[in-house]
């Protein structure tokens, strides 16, 4: 018998993601129209996926996308109890489905508690993908940074929501390979405490502590891993030659920066290559065998027989975060080619990019 998974899917961008499984109904609703009947709506099946096989064992598995039909909006006015239910509705849906395994996407991820409620009252084990996410955002990075002949030794970084579950770890690892670490959060003593925490390590980097986004013009390498609905992170806020890696959905960078910001380069974080020959049944908006971290988490725990609640909770550790890579890295998944705003980006655009933001440098 064939080992399965599912993963839930949400609509980020309500009009756009809607209209990929219901044309009429994407086309007809405003994005508020939508974010109000998303609430009456019942969970969607969405496709099967099929074809990923592991490079390492042969093993093939099959999955299904399965859809909570809140929006990030609907699920922050909604009391968490009742985003709960309709979570949890969803994923007995996957349940019926034949799945083994489940994954949360997006803000379904972060709801209350972070997966711990949804894993109990389901039958199924359940992950966020989050450790996963952390390992590939942070490969992601200094491969940018190596291309825009960026040292991260010598280098300024930051970490915009330094204070969150992904955001912490990421904050630890980086801090081992840069020389100064912007911890950005929202309230002062969490960010501070974070800071502390990472200190005790006796990281490479000096800290800073900070509630203030316009710090991130301070940093070479940017992460942001907010879960904001709203985008945080503007072409003011960012220096020439800056490498900013959004690992956030809805993204925390405006579109305003790839318009305006020809010496910055702006990567979406946590994609990789699939392996085997999968087929997800459904265009959600990347190239064939792409996918998401924390959905390639779900498939690699599948693939790995690992039949067990996996990352929960708001506080992520370091060994899970390096297990999930040494077992992905086994299955044959590995890091994407770089993609910006959901496009892919060439070796020749990085070079203009840097080239651009080295003519910048010279004359101001």
């Amino acid at each position: 018998m064939m080992d399965t998974f599912a993963f839930i899917i949400h609509p980020i961008d309500p009009k756009r993601d809607v209209e990929r499984k219901f044309p009429l109904l994407g086309r007809v609703l405003t994005a508020r129209q939508i974010d109000f009947f998303s609430t009456y709506f019942p969970p969607v099946y969405i496709s099967e996926i099929t074809g990923i096989r592991s490079a390492a064992t042969g093993k093939e598995v099959k999955g299904w996308f399965v859809a909570c039909p809140y929006t990030p909006r609907r699920m922050l006015q909604l009391p968490v109890p009742v985003v709960y239910d309709k979570i949890v509705q969803t994923g007995r849906m996957a349940q019926k489905l034949g799945a083994r395994m489940l994954g949360l996407g997006a803000f379904t991820s972060v709801v209350g508690d972070a997966g711990i409620t949804i894993a109990e009252r389901l039958e199924i084990p359940v992950t966020t993908g989050d450790s996963y996410t952390v390992a590939t955002a942070i490969r992601a990075v200094l491969r940018a940074a190596a291309e825009m002949h960026i040292e991260p030794g010598q280098a300024s970084a930051a970490v915009v929501g330094a204070t969150g579950a992904i955001g912490k770890v990421c904050a630890q690892l980086l801090a081992g390979k840069v020389a100064d670490l912007y911890l950005i959060g929202r309230d002062w003593e969490k960010t501070e405490r974070t800071a502390a925490e990472i200190e005790r390590g006796r990281p490479r980097a000096r800290l800073h502590p900070s509630v203030n986004v316009d710090d991130v013009r301070k940093a070479n390498l940017i992460l942001t891993v907010t879960s904001d609905t709203e985008t945080i992170i503007h072409s003011r806020h960012l220096r020439p030659g800056a490498v900013v890696c959004d690992v956030s959905r809805p993204r925390d960078v405006s579109a305003d920066v790839a318009a305006s910001r020809s010496d910055v380069l702006v990567i979406d974080g946590g994609i990789v290559d699939v392996p085997g020959m999968p087929d997800f049944h459904f265009d959600f908006g990347f190239p064939t065998g792409k996918a998401y971290a924390c959905k390639a988490e779900t498939i690699a725990l599948t693939l790995e027989g690992r039949f067990e609640d996996y990352t929960l909770g708001k506080a992520l550790s370091l060994s899970q975060v390096e297990e999930i890579d040494t077992i992905a890295e086994r299955h044959g998944f590995r890091l994407s080619g770089y993609r910006s705003f959901e496009k892919s980006l060439s070796v020749e655009q990085i070079d203009r990019t840097r080239l651009r933001a080295q003519a910048v440098l010279q004359s101001s």
